[in-house]
C-alpha cells in the first residue's frame, strides 16, 4: 500500500508541475501577443529626445563608420 500512495503522490506532483507549466507557457504567449499589438514606432510625447542625432557632425555630411565609432567609444553614446 505503501508503494501505491508514493506512485501517486509522484503522479500527482508531476501533473501539478506540468499544469503551471502549460499555465505560464501560455501566459507568456499572453503576454507577447498583447506587447505585439502596441505601435512601437510612435511619436514620443512629453519632452523626448530624437535619439539618432549628433551635434558635433552637424555641419559635416560625410560622417565615416570609424568616426562614429570614436564618438560612440569616447562619449559612450
Amino acid at each position: 500500500m505503501r508503494l501505491v500512495n508514493q506512485i501517486f503522490q509522484g503522479f500527482w506532483v508531476f501533473f501539478l508541475f506540468m499544469g503551471c507549466t502549460i499555465v505560464f507557457y501560455y501566459g507568456i504567449l499572453w503576454v507577447s501577443d498583447v506587447y505585439e499589438q502596441y505601435d512601437r514606432y510612435e511619436e514620443p510625447q512629453g519632452k523626448a529626445l530624437k535619439v539618432f542625432q549628433i551635434s558635433s557632425f552637424d555641419e559635416k555630411k560625410d560622417v565615416t563608420f570609424t568616426d562614429r565609432l570614436r564618438i560612440f567609444l569616447t562619449e559612450g553614446e
